[in-house]
């Protein structure tokens, strides 16, 4: 070896476990924040999203995610059928729903 090499090798510490994981401390504080900051409230509001999807039926006064107003006629696989005036229907995809006005039993 020469002496730039040897001079190198006194001059640098040979790196540690404890180091290596007190550098990655923050990263892994700050996924942790980020998880429960962010993603668990949005799993939460999605599932409580499906669960209401789920629990709609015909008669029930909904509002889609268009800002459209009507009441559920029929309940499909994939989607509802909503009437919207008098004689006026639509097909709207289930996860178009946003939001529930009134259920139909409690009218």
């Amino acid at each position: 070896m020469t002496k730039l090499h040897i001079l190198l090798a006194q001059v640098q510490p040979a790196g540690s476990g404890a180091s290596t994981l007190m550098s990655m401390a923050p990263l892994v504080l700050m996924f942790g924040a980020m998880y429960f900051l962010l993603i668990a409230p949005q799993r939460k509001k999605q599932k409580a999203h499906e669960k209401m999807l789920t629990e709609l039926k015909a008669g029930d006064e909904v509002v889609t995610a268009g800002g459209v107003y009507g009441t559920i006629t029929s309940v499909r696989d994939d989607r509802f059928v909503v009437r919207v005036g008098e004689n006026n229907k639509i097909e709207v995809g289930k996860g178009f729903i946003s939001t529930v006005v009134k259920k139909a039993d409690a009218a």
